[in-house]
């Protein structure tokens, strides 16, 4: 029998086939298991394609001294629920202290006992971001409208349910949140915070360094240290996906993008959905209100 030509999905449901031969869902939970937490650990855990890999590099950064002599952040910071999946021992000796890792659980779900950083991002943004993400890895570019992407992405509530887990804890000493806007808008004063919470002497040399090495500009430059390559290697091999595929998670950054390409309608169920789980749960009645509470955290 001739081989299975490679393929992205050309729909939502072939989408949904594709990526159940990633991994066992066992084996992303015995990733989860097989990390030890260190009160000094540092755990940056927002929700996918809120300023994840941003942090990672910021994080990295500080505590190397600027070091890029990696193939994929996620091998020095690493993702922890797919440690079983890319073969990594999340209990080996890492490039610096504290020790860094990567991940995208609510409170609830992830290990006890470390420092968490999370960055929360405009809705309407991080579904378009997670959008353009997906085009060109899994989805055949232009075979998914943003419509029936959206529409899974808003079903599973899985945002909001991050969102709200973290937001209860915002005010434990060992969280730390952000949010993407507040991030763009003041670079050094979130590099600064973020250093004090994982004591890491910032000196102005260090500053600038890693304003420059976790600005837009440089990690596009450098956008294959940021392209999942870890999973993407085994998804292309798994789920018989193209090689070479598109997984750059540097692109556009910025805020706002979202009203150049999300259809009305869509932004319309986002704040449905908002005033559904958000709102009572938070107190905001809209995202923008929750992001002013979070920079006056700062």
């Amino acid at each position: 029998m001739d081989a299975i030509a490679p393929r992205r999905a050309r729909s939502i449901a072939e989408w949904n086939d594709i990526r159940s031969r990633m991994a066992r869902p066992e084996d992303w939970i015995e990733g989860v298991r097989s990390y030890r937490p260190q009160p000094t650990d540092v755990i940056i855990t927002p929700f996918g394609k809120c300023g994840t890999t941003w942090l990672q590099q910021t994080f990295h950064t500080l505590r190397t001294g600027g070091d890029m002599e990696f193939d994929d952040i996620s091998r020095v910071v690493p993702w922890i629920e797919t440690a079983k999946i890319v073969g990594l021992d999340l209990e080996a000796p890492q490039r610096a202290e504290p020790r860094g890792f990567k991940s995208h659980l609510g409170h609830g779900a992830i290990p006890k006992g470390a420092r968490y950083v999370v960055s929360f991002r405009d809705p309407k943004d991080a579904l378009v971001s997670n959008y353009r993400f997906m085009e060109g890895w899994f989805l055949e570019p232009g075979a998914v409208s943003i419509e029936d992407f959206a529409a899974q992405w808003i079903t599973r509530d899985d945002y909001w349910k991050h969102l709200i887990s973290w937001w209860d804890v915002r005010g434990e000493p060992n969280v730390l949140v952000f949010s993407y806007e507040g991030m763009t808008a003041d670079p050094a004063g979130h590099i600064r915070r973020l250093a004090a919470f994982c004591g890491i002497q910032l000196d102005a040399g260090l500053l600038d360094l890693t304003l420059e090495r976790s600005s837009l500009a440089y990690m596009l430059e450098h956008k294959d240290k940021f392209d999942d390559l870890l999973m993407r290697e085994i998804s292309e091999a798994r789920c018989n996906l193209p090689p070479g595929s598109d997984s750059a998670k540097v692109r556009k950054g910025g805020v706002g993008g979202h009203r150049a390409e999300l259809p009305s309608e869509v932004a319309a169920a986002l704040d449905a959905k908002w005033t559904e789980l958000a709102a009572p749960a938070t107190g905001h009645a809209d995202y923008a209100s929750l992001e002013r509470a979070v920079r006056a955290l700062a």
